[in-house]
């Protein structure tokens, strides 16, 4: 491949002519030499085989520096270029994949249950089948109420008792005192511990009434029977030489006349023969026969362990005193019940847990 810096071909020896010294080339017009070897930048002449102007520094025609850069070459630079970026950006992402290699996340598989295959009602049934009724369960976390049990009160027979007669002794001093026999039921009404109607009592207003003068150890505290609580109460002994009869009580001290209507008793001995008494004064009747004592029910056979006594009677008398204010009022024992009979040995008891005094209320 020839270029523009290579000798031009030497003609054979037979095809060269002398040009003469002085004049142009043969065989060329006049002229024509000049101008392909001048600068055509500056018009500078240029000596055969020179390249490019001394003077402008403009390339020769035909010369290297003369020509144009051809597109291809660009576009084939700029291909091997890419080429090699490509694969040096791939190698270096498979450089940094292998050393960020991790392992593929573990797979749980969960067991489901299997759906029960429904089954196909019979062609044949005519009768319709029966649905259980539903039951309907609480929802969690939703609670539920359960209503506290509470111990069933049942009163007493609600008949009206006779009148009876007033305790009388037989002798000055002592005897044990008399009383009509009681009946076998009284209006009475069942009652809780720590009512609220009740009246509110001092601590000291209870005390035993002990008229025949037992001694001191057979009772316990008065003032367990109007604590408040039925688990204590007042006890007495139930002496075994006249068992089952018995002549003490409970007195309790208003401080100030008061008109009742009822007497709660609580009791863990029932079957008790019981009677309500009233009296005025600064101080209790000694004797229970002393017609200081008003009656204000007849005697009674308290058979429930709870009891609400309504106070009054058949007997006029009985009748009026309950409608009067008193400032003492006693709970008499006239006879305890067959279980509470002991033996000298091993004498029984009998106890008041409980004893409320209800108030007349005011119109």
């Amino acid at each position: 491949m020839s270029t523009a810096l290579a000798d031009p071909p030497v003609a054979p020896t037979e095809q060269q002519t002398a040009a003469p010294p002085d004049g142009p080339p043969t065989g060329a017009p006049d002229g024509r030499r000049s101008r392909e070897h001048s600068c055509a930048k500056c018009g500078a002449p240029l000596a055969d085989g020179q390249d490019w102007c001394l003077q402008c520094g403009t390339g020769a025609p035909d010369s290297l520096r003369s020509r144009t850069p051809s597109w291809r070459s660009a576009a084939v630079v700029l291909t091997t270029l890419g080429v090699l970026v490509a694969g040096a950006a791939g190698a270096a992402y498979a450089a940094l994949s292998k050393g960020s290699t991790k392992p593929p996340p573990a797979v749980t598989t969960v067991a489901q249950a299997a759906t029960p295959a429904p089954v196909a009602p019979s062609a044949t049934t005519t009768t319709p089948p029966v649905t259980p009724p539903s039951t309907k369960l609480p929802k969690i976390g939703t609670p539920t109420t359960i209503s506290p049990t509470t111990t069933p009160k049942i009163p007493l027979s609600t008949s009206t008792p006779s009148a009876s007669t007033l305790p009388s002794t037989t002798g000055a001093g002592g005897s044990s005192p008399k009383t009509s026999k009681p009946k076998a039921a009284n209006p009475t009404t069942p009652v809780g511990e720590a009512n609220a109607e009740a009246l509110l009592l001092d601590t000291n207003a209870a005390a035993t009434y002990n008229p025949y003068n037992y001694a001191a150890a057979n009772f316990g505290d008065p003032s367990l029977a109007i604590d408040g609580d039925g688990s204590t109460g007042w006890t007495a002994i139930v002496e075994p030489s006249v068992a089952p009869k018995m002549a003490e009580g409970l007195v309790i001290d208003l401080k100030t006349p008061r008109k009742l209507t009822a007497v709660g008793l609580t009791t863990t001995t029932p079957g008790m023969t019981v009677q309500i008494y009233g009296a005025d004064g600064k101080a209790p009747p000694t004797s229970i026969t002393d017609p200081a004592w008003a009656a204000l029910t007849p005697a009674l056979h308290a058979k429930k362990r709870h009891s609400r006594i309504k106070l009054g009677g058949s007997s006029p008398a009985v009748r009026q005193a309950a409608r009067t204010a008193h400032r003492f009022l006693a709970l008499w024992i006239s006879e305890a019940p067959a279980a509470a009979v002991g033996t000298p040995e091993a004498p029984g008891r009998v106890s008041i847990n409980e004893l409320e005094l209800f108030p007349l209320k005011k119109a």
